[in-house]
């Protein structure tokens, strides 16, 4: 598969099915997730198609109604980036509303690298 704008439209729209085979169809066996919070510079790391799976049950056990819209796409060779706001409600009741950013590597058509960050609002 040839990774386009349109495909990680799709990738996207995985996402908002909550669909965790579907999106890890679209990652390579030795993929990476990099979450946007964690304990060290580069957020949460995972490491390996299970590990990012696991990962990936986080986001929607931590955030059940997770949506991301406002979305767009590009891809320049072996490298993509998709933005979009994230919304949702955390677990204690707290409406979520955030511009993110996801930087991709792929390989043979499939996503090897997936590093998340987020615009936080503070009030």
């Amino acid at each position: 598969m040839i990774i386009t704008p349109d495909v990680l439209q799709a990738f996207l729209a995985a996402f908002n099915a909550h669909d965790l085979d579907a999106i890890m169809d679209f990652f390579a066996e030795d993929c990476e997730l990099l979450m946007p919070r964690g304990t060290e510079p580069w957020g949460t790391r995972y490491l390996g198609k299970a590990a990012v799976r696991e990962g990936l049950a986080t986001r929607f056990a931590g955030i059940p109604d997770v949506h991301y819209g406002d979305d767009s796409h590009w891809v320049c060779g072996e490298h993509g980036v998709s933005t979009w706001m994230l919304t949702g409600t955390a677990p204690t009741g707290e409406s979520l509303c955030v511009r993110g950013v996801d930087l991709l590597e792929f390989r043979a058509g499939k996503i090897v690298k997936k590093d998340s960050y987020w615009k936080l609002i503070q009030s």
